[in-house]
């Protein structure tokens, strides 16, 4: 079969097939959801863990030293959502992205934001700056959470195939992870209205201010500058 044929043949059964889909109680694994039409519905929580100007520093650095900043970056960040109970679902280039599920999901991945941010300043870059002394150099990341329904599908061709997670929790915490890294967790007002009151105060103090988010019709969501102390 021609390349175009066999193109034009896949879309079509993608449009023209029904959905099967079932609610899920855990992060499904690839193998768990079909390449067809079949989908698993999950309420979750959604963190995306993003390095900062992170194209300047593959520009400006040696590839060695640009390597192990993201290895340091996003073995601490894995560590961090392991403990927390989240599901690593992805890492793409600079960033990963886990799921979080169950009663406590918006508390404890906002918790998990807080401990990277803490990570960030009291172990890598102190690291960071103790084997390279001479050198500038500060990493800097931004966290976005949000919480919704999910859709989970499983997309490729045979033997190169993923899951895709489609939802606003997706969609919304990658973008805010694009935010300001001035000030690192930034958060969906959902996320914020659904999370543990220890999440939001420290003696009696707000851990959070509310913005407005331009480029989302000035949705309301929070950033922080807060650390959790790992």
């Amino acid at each position: 079969m021609a390349l175009q044929d066999d193109i034009k043949e896949g879309v079509t059964e993608i449009f023209r097939d029904q959905w099967s889909v079932r609610d899920g109680t855990v992060v499904p694994q690839p193998d768990s959801v079909r390449l067809n039409n079949d989908a698993v519905r999950l309420e979750g929580t959604v963190l995306y863990a993003d390095l900062s100007e992170s194209t300047r520093l593959v520009d400006k650095e040696p590839p060695e030293f640009a390597a192990e900043i993201y290895k340091a970056y996003l073995r601490t960040a894995a560590r961090i959502i392991a403990t927390e109970g989240g599901e690593i679902t992805a890492y793409d280039g600079d960033r990963i992205m886990a799921v979080f599920i169950g009663k406590a999901k918006n508390t404890t991945a906002v918790r998990c934001g807080l401990k990277i941010n803490w990570a960030r300043q009291h172990i890598i870059n102190p690291a960071l700056k103790a084997q390279y002394s001479t050198k500038t150099y500060q990493l800097k990341q931004t966290v976005g959470i949000d919480t919704s329904t999910l859709f989970i599908a499983r997309t490729g061709i045979r033997g190169a195939n993923d899951l895709v997670w489609v939802g606003r929790a997706a969609n919304h915490a990658a973008k805010l992870s694009g935010l300001s890294a001035d000030s690192p967790t930034w958060i969906s007002e959902a996320v914020y209205d659904g999370m543990h009151e220890s999440a939001k105060f420290t003696d009696g103090k707000s851990m959070w201010q509310e913005r407005r988010w331009t480029q989302m019709d000035d949705a309301r969501v929070y950033c922080s500058t807060w650390v959790w102390p790992v």
